[in-house]
C-alpha cells in the first residue's frame, strides 16, 4: 500500500482525497493536515471528508506526521505548498501538487525544491483536460494565424485566483504551439475603445458564478466557421482520481518535475 498524506484536508477537495483513499485498494491514508487555527484540526479527517471515522487526527503541522508517508497530495495556497514542499523533500518523499495561483517566482522555486524528489506538478489533474491539451495543441499547429484564439473559463463564487490555473495552462500551450510567447500574446478581459483585434493574440476571459466547479473552452474563431472545445467537471472527484492515478505513478519515478501529461503518457 502506498502511504498517502493530505494537505488541506478540511476543505472540499481535500475531503474527496480522503474519501476516494478510504476506498482505495492501493493507497492508504496516513495523515492529514490543515493549516494552524482551521476548524478542523483535532477532528478526525474521515469524519470531516463526510464517510466514516479513519482514526487518523487532521493535525497542523506536517513535520510531525511527514515521516509516517511515501507521499503528499497538496492542494493549498502557494505559500504553504512551498513550505510542505520543503519538509518532504528534506525526508525524500514523494509529492503531488495541484495548487494553483502560483507566481512565476514560486513556479521556480517548486522546481528547485523538487530536484531531489519525484514530484508531479499540474493546474489541472483532470484526465480529460490533459487530453484536451493535447488536442488543442496540434489544432492551433494546423489551424494556424489564420483562426483568432479566445479562452474561456468558469468556476464558483469562492475562487481566489483568475484566470484558472487551468486557463493559463492552456493559453501556454496554445502560445509554444504557434510559435508565440504568452506574455506578449495574452489578453485578459477587454473593456473600452481597443480597436481591431490584434493578430496572433489569445484572448482569456474568466466567469465567477455560483457553484460552478470548472469549465474550460478554447474557440477558434475563422473566416466562415468556428471550432470550439470545451470540457466541463461536473464533479471535483474528476480531480481527485486523476490525482491519486498520478499518486500511484510518481511513487515509482526517479526524482524530477512532473506534470500530468507524463503521467498519461502523452509525451
Amino acid at each position: 500500500m502506498i502511504k498517502v498524506i493530505v494537505a488541506g484536508a478540511g476543505g472540499r477537495m481535500g475531503g474527496r482525497l480522503v474519501s476516494l483513499i478510504k476506498e482505495s485498494k492501493t493507497l492508504q491514508l496516513a495523515g492529514a493536515v490543515e493549516k494552524k487555527g482551521h476548524p478542523a484540526v483535532g477532528q478526525d479527517a474521515g469524519e470531516v471528508a463526510g464517510c466514516r471515522p479513519l482514526g487518523i487526527p487532521i493535525s497542523d503541522d506536517l513535520t510531525s506526521i511527514a515521516d509516517r508517508a511515501d507521499v503528499l497530495i497538496e492542494f493549498t495556497a502557494p505559500e504553504a505548498t512551498l513550505a510542505h514542499l520543503d519538509i518532504m523533500a528534506a525526508r525524500k518523499k514523494a509529492a503531488v501538487i495541484g495548487t494553483t495561483g502560483l507566481s512565476s517566482g514560486q513556479v521556480v522555486e517548486v522546481r528547485t525544491k523538487t530536484k531531489s524528489i519525484p514530484c508531479v506538478f499540474a493546474p489541472n489533474m483532470s484526465v480529460g483536460v490533459n487530453l484536451m491539451l493535447k488536442v488543442i495543441a496540434e489544432m492551433a499547429r494546423t489551424l494556424g494565424d489564420d483562426y483568432d484564439i479566445e479562452v474561456t473559463e468558469a468556476h464558483h463564487r469562492l475562487k481566489k485566483d483568475a484566470p484558472s490555473g487551468t486557463a493559463l495552462k492552456i493559453a501556454q500551450v496554445l502560445a509554444e504551439a504557434t510559435g508565440g510567447d504568452i506574455e506578449k500574446v495574452a489578453a485578459y478581459g477587454r473593456k473600452g475603445l481597443i480597436g481591431e483585434r490584434k493578430r496572433g493574440e489569445i484572448g482569456i476571459q474568466v466567469i465567477r458564478a455560483g457553484d460552478i466547479v470548472g469549465d474550460h473552452t478554447v474557440v477558434f474563431g475563422g473566416i466562415g466557421e468556428r471550432l470550439e472545445v470545451t470540457h466541463r467537471a461536473s464533479s471535483r472527484d474528476t480531480f481527485a482520481r486523476g490525482a491519486l492515478r498520478a499518486t500511484e505513478w510518481v511513487v515509482k519515478q526517479p526524482p524530477g518535475l512532473y506534470d500530468m501529461q507524463d503521467v498519461l503518457g502523452l509525451k
